[in-house]
């Protein structure tokens, strides 16, 4: 190859990279200010849905429930992801 193609194909590889990547800045999780700094809103859902999956563990072992649970653990995991999903999109969806 000759020194102009072997620019052509660099500035055309550029050119198609930052087409490509143009696109990621929309893609950005939304943050949330805390103690004056920015915050990942998915770490606040993510963390209120634990606290969702331990207050239903309260609830089902005061209720006499959780021992006929197949897979605990699976099913509080469960619960917290339904919530930080749910909180996920109530709150933050765009």
């Amino acid at each position: 190859m000759n020194h102009r193609h072997r620019q052509a194909v660099r500035m055309g590889t550029a050119f198609a990279a930052m087409l490509l990547l143009a696109g990621c800045s929309a893609a950005l999780p939304p943050y949330v200010v805390v103690f004056e700094s920015y915050f990942p809103s998915w770490l606040i859902c993510a963390a209120l849905g634990c606290v969702a999956a331990l207050i239903a563990r309260v609830v089902l072992v005061r209720l006499g429930l959780d021992e006929f649970l197949p897979l605990p653990f699976v099913t509080y995991l469960a619960i917290a992801a339904i919530v930080m999903f749910l909180l996920s999109l109530l709150l933050f969806a765009r």
